[in-house]
């Protein structure tokens, strides 16, 4: 310990990076207290949520109490944060007049999203087959929405920004294509998958075996393009071409969509962030760039990385470590290398596992090729990951 003084370490964010590190900082040896603060009173298992849009989960099986995955020990403090004063090492909260201190930040209040970027789209959900797994909210209509249709054009969408577990839009395309098949009407549906980028993945390995995905299941892929507008009343929805901007529009029976995302707008205006927005920590330690009692790790953070839970459970034992690091002057050691795990569903028993680190390099965990779809795959992400997230990860062990 630090000359046995008690070290303040408040955390902004009751997600799974500001969770995960607050209970490994409780599990070490330093005398902290620790803080937390979050407006929800429910925590969230999202990486479920594309298997309760397909029919295969429920989404009681996706939240707890917040107050049930706090770690013992923590302050909870249910508010929001408006303003920071990295200075004066000081944030504002939203309903208190009493300014919050601390000797050490960790930034971590996730991703904001930005449905009203869409035009239309937020009286939209809900509403003749518009659907989308990014909410708790709306994640049970994906599922009526897939049931419902019969025929015409089934269209999954990825926006141009930055989004939490990018293969998410994807997902409920491969299970709602088998749906499809099962129940005998996807002769009858055009399923097409649109997006700004210019191939289905942005890692080359599993980019190949999921472009043959593609061609044996006739998924038809629209590239450098993404939704703008919803007309809920025609079934239409219109997309804008990345290159040339110019706008053009589809009929629909259904459509997933995944709204646009930015880092929190109390954020974009801080002092904390780089120029598009995000949290700017070394991409390596999670140490803020200019404030050095600082750290960020998960979604909101300039990490450039893809934005997983899988990632943070790699983020938080490196921000961590280098905390405790610098709070003893000692040199940062930890090092993130960008490493992030994307378990793309391509079916109701079939998953490729995506492992990758920075640079899109393959870091993968088992002796096997991960690029081909397995069952076993599968049940990993059915039964072993939830156990591993509610049981390692928040409770600080894994």
């Amino acid at each position: 310990m630090l000359d046995s003084k008690v070290i303040h370490v408040l955390i902004v964010g009751g997600g799974t990076g500001g969770i995960t590190v607050a209970a490994r900082l409780r599990r070490s040896n330093e005398n902290f207290k620790v803080t937390i603060i979050e407006p929800l009173e429910e925590h969230y298992y999202q990486p479920f949520w594309t298997l309760v849009g397909g029919g295969a989960a429920t989404k009681q099986e996706t939240v707890r109490p917040m107050k049930d995955v706090i770690p013992s020990g923590v302050e909870w403090i249910k508010d929001k944060v408006v303003e920071f004063f990295p200075e004066q090492n000081k944030v504002k909260l939203q309903y208190s007049s009493e300014p919050i201190s601390y000797d050490y930040l960790v930034v971590s209040p996730g991703i904001q999203l930005d449905w009203g970027k869409v035009e239309g789209l937020k009286d939209s959900l809900g509403i003749n087959g518009v659907c989308s797994n990014y909410s708790f909210e709306t994640v049970d209509f994906t599922w009526e929405a897939i049931r419902n249709t019969k025929s015409g054009n089934a269209i999954f969408t990825f926006p141009n920004t930055p989004i939490k577990c990018g293969g998410a839009p994807q997902k409920i395309m491969w299970l709602a294509e088998e749906y499809f098949r099962k129940n005998g009407v996807r002769d009858n549906i055009n399923v097409q998958f649109v997006a700004p980028g210019n191939a289905i993945f942005g890692v080359e390995r599993y980019r190949i075996a999921l472009e043959k995905l593609v061609k044996e299941r006739n998924i038809i892929t629209h590239f450098h393009s993404h939704l703008i507008k919803i007309d809920k009343e025609k079934n239409i929805a219109y997309f804008k071409d990345v290159h040339s901007g110019e706008a053009f529009e589809k009929e629909y029976s259904m459509i997933h969509v995944t709204p646009p995302q930015s880092s929190p707008d109390f954020i974009k205006s801080s002092p904390l962030s780089n120029s598009d927005g995000w949290v700017d920590v070394d991409k390596h330690s999670t140490q803020h760039n200019k404030y050095p009692n600082i750290f960020s790790l998960g979604d909101a953070s300039s990490l450039p990385n893809a934005k997983t839970g899988a990632s943070i459970r790699k983020q938080a034992p490196i921000l961590v470590k280098n905390l405790i690091a610098h709070l003893h002057s000692s040199p940062l050691t930890g090092s993130y290398n960008g490493y992030a795990s994307c378990p793309i569903v391509t079916g109701y028993s079939s998953l490729i596992l995506a492992e990758f680190k920075y640079d899109g390099i393959p870091c993968e965990s088992f002796p096997f090729d991960q690029a081909k779809p397995r069952w076993t795959m599968f049940l990993l992400k059915k039964y072993l990951l939830p156990l591993i997230y509610w049981w390692g990860m928040l409770k600080g062990r894994m």
